[in-house]
């Protein structure tokens, strides 16, 4: 299963569009999300999805031009629980190749937090091979991992 947080430019929801594979999207309470896939947690008063099953989760990247800042607060959230973060399998990682050395940097920041391999970084909403790309190594990572890609 693919775990995913999009802003508003929507970057990272057209890749996983284009991918074609069940995803979960995590929402910020701001974003208008969809009852039908998030419930609300009392304690925290924001919409979050209900995360059951082991996941990859794809992340933009936003940063100051010194890194801070670089995952986004709900995808952040989502990773204090804990419950949440014992599911999480690996990282993909979404940026823009202007901030050089910073480039994906949630990837970097949450697979060092987590302690799970950073998958792929695309840039912003990737192409066509970057989608052929992630397909492959998600059913490889699945398939090696004793799961299939759609589950």
């Amino acid at each position: 299963m693919l775990v995913y947080y999009s802003s508003a430019s929507g970057n990272t929801q057209r890749f996983i569009e284009q991918l074609k594979l069940p995803a979960i999207r995590l929402f910020d309470g701001s974003s208008g999300s969809p009852p039908e896939i998030a419930k609300l947690q009392p304690e925290t008063t924001k919409l979050q999805p209900e995360i059951t099953e082991p996941f990859v989760l794809v992340c933009p990247t936003y940063a100051d031009g010194f890194g801070q800042g670089a995952v986004p607060k709900a995808v952040i959230q989502a990773l204090n629980q804990q419950h949440i973060r014992s599911l999480l399998r690996g990282v993909i990682a979404s940026g823009n190749r202007n901030f050089g050395e910073l480039f994906a940097h949630s990837g970097t920041v949450i697979a060092k937090k987590c302690n799970v391999p950073i998958l792929y970084r695309f840039e912003l909403a990737g192409t066509p091979q970057d989608v052929q790309a992630v397909r492959q190594g998600l059913t490889k990572f699945w398939k090696h991992n004793g799961q299939s890609i759609h589950s």
